[in-house]
């Protein structure tokens, strides 16, 4: 393990935790067996495949790339480069979406942008009854999002290839969730870590990365039923724009929701 972490302090904030990671993953170890194996050497295959791991994520790959999967909401979802990696923040979203969704409840529920299928799955995992629709432009992202659903086994979830709400035309939805790209076209994180290596496609939206957000709020009404619910994901800094952009388009019960760190992350409202 020692020798696995030797590079990885320089490049990732977690060296011992990707170093871990990928020596399960090279020795197909689960977390017992890292901890009963502790001091065993590496044959040559599990030496030669962990070499050429870390090598990888000392250039600053992401760990879920390169194992090809990341737990999100209790479930291990494969995830490829064609894919935003789900990231623990976003289960905020997920929480909150259910709240008001008995657990009998038969709503239609839409994931806009769905990528590996995350939100949708967690919600069609806590919420069978409801009919859930997984849609995103990315047609290799939705592969990964119907392998995924078929490995849970959760087969209530339709998955359609569209740019926003024009995969749901003709639908009447009782809640739209959605984790938007949002990040500014300049910002400069778009160049450092994991970020890299993530499709641009799903994470940035404009100059200001609003756009998506805005298509989002200034098209959910027509598709939503009376009193049905819009929540998405956010950037950190842009809940005031984002409250006063709801109000104008005349959005009722405007909700901001603060993740762990105390940041406003999470906006919900009502048609």
């Amino acid at each position: 393990m020692q020798e696995a972490l030797i590079g990885l302090e320089l490049t990732s904030p977690t060296p011992r935790l990707d170093a871990e990671v990928l020596v399960m993953h090279a020795c197909k170890f689960d977390r017992s067996d890292l901890i009963t194996h502790n001091e065993m050497a590496l044959n040559g295959e599990q030496q030669q495949q962990l070499d050429k791991l870390l090598n990888r994520r000392k250039h600053g790959e992401p760990v879920a790339y390169l194992t090809g999967a990341r737990e999100f909401w209790s479930m291990e979802l494969n995830v490829t480069p064609a894919t935003l990696i789900p990231r623990t923040e976003t289960e905020l979203l997920v929480e909150k979406a259910l709240e008001p969704i008995q657990r009998d409840a038969t709503w239609t529920i839409a994931d806009l942008g769905t990528g590996s299928g995350a939100i949708a799955l967690a919600l069609a995992k806590e919420r069978p009854r409801c009919r859930v629709i997984a849609t995103d432009i990315s047609t290799a992202a939705l592969d990964i999002a119907k392998t995924n659903a078929k490995i849970l086994g959760l087969t209530h979830v339709e998955f359609r290839t569209g740019d926003w709400f024009a995969a749901v035309a003709g639908e009447t939805l009782d809640i739209i969730v959605s984790n938007p790209p949002y990040v500014r076209a300049d910002d400069v994180h778009l160049q450092q870590v994991d970020v890299r290596f993530e499709p641009a496609i799903a994470l940035v939206s404009g100059n200001d990365g609003l756009d998506a957000i805005r298509h989002l709020a200034e098209n959910a009404q027509k598709f939503l039923r009376p009193n049905g619910w819009l929540m998405f994901e956010h950037g950190w800094d842009q809940a005031g724009v984002i409250d006063e952009l709801l109000q104008r388009l005349g959005y009722r019960d405007i909700v901001s929701h603060r993740d762990l760190a105390g940041h406003i992350r999470v906006t919900a409202c009502h048609r």
